[in-house]
């Protein structure tokens, strides 16, 4: 952490540049931000709503739905775009000291970027839906940093392991698309049985990370607080094993990257 520190301008400095270089040509810009989440509501307002008959009690589906893609759309973005950040980088390994570390972190603070800006598309659909947050949503505090840590930690792990192992790139897509759909994104985590809420969350802290949010947020609920803390605990071990595989595997990245 105290490396990371020193090297906090340097992540500015990396993040700043994907933002730039993606928006630069594009004609619609930094709304690209929010088009990929909104196409992903439509669909799932649609298929899940209509036709699946998802029950989300008194809270309007495209704001159950949305509040979940959120945190989904930043997993995604961060884990995608870290897995590649070694590789796409591989011109900087050996010019200047520094803890290769910093461009995966700038690939998550790219995602959270990403993140803000698609938060402003969440505000307008509380206006069509007449609808306000709750008061509980205080929760998120807790919710924000369980996230980023189980991001952070897979993308560590998926940035060295496809160094090593180029197959991973096409691999991590897949991954992803399948994740989706396991993750309660367009359906409620209630759908669970409760006795498999806790392994489940040790496997995808995302998931009781959404359903805090949507119960916060959109019930005026607080959030169960098993699968929550052991959401915590997981997210951090994958943080932790993420980091300790990438320095691990880091002597080699100079070599075969």
């Amino acid at each position: 952490m105290r490396e990371l520190s020193k090297a906090r301008e340097l992540i500015r400095s990396l993040a700043e540049r994907d933002l730039r270089v993606r928006y630069k040509q594009a004609t619609l810009g930094m709304a690209w931000t929010l088009l990929n989440p909104i196409i992903l509501l439509v669909a799932f307002t649609i298929i899940f709503e209509h036709a699946a008959h998802i029950k989300t009690g008194h809270v309007p589906y495209p704001l159950f739905a949305y509040v979940g893609l959120l945190p989904w759309t930043f997993f995604s973005e961060a884990v995608s775009m870290g897995s590649q950040s070694i590789v796409a980088e591989k011109s900087l390994l050996n010019k200047v000291q520094f803890p290769r570390e910093v461009f995966v972190v700038a690939k998550v603070a790219v995602a959270g970027a990403d993140l803000v800006m698609a938060t402003a598309a969440l505000v307008v659909l509380f206006g069509i839906e007449t609808f306000a947050p709750r008061p509980t949503s205080y929760w998120l505090l807790v919710c924000i940093p369980i996230m980023i840590a189980f991001a952070a930690g897979v993308a560590l792990a998926f940035s060295a392991l496809v160094v090593y192992f180029r197959d991973m790139s096409q691999l991590v897509p897949v991954l992803l698309q399948l994740g989706l759909f396991g993750t309660p994104v367009a359906y409620s985590f209630s759908l669970i049985p409760r006795s498999l809420q806790p392994l489940y969350a040790i496997i995808n802290p995302l998931g009781p990370v959404i359903d805090c949010l949507r119960q916060s947020v959109l019930y005026g609920v607080a959030p169960m607080p098993l699968p929550l803390v052991v959401a915590a605990f997981s997210a951090a071990a994958y943080l932790c094993g993420g980091y300790v595989l990438f320095k691990r595997m880091e002597m080699g990245f100079a070599d075969i990257a």
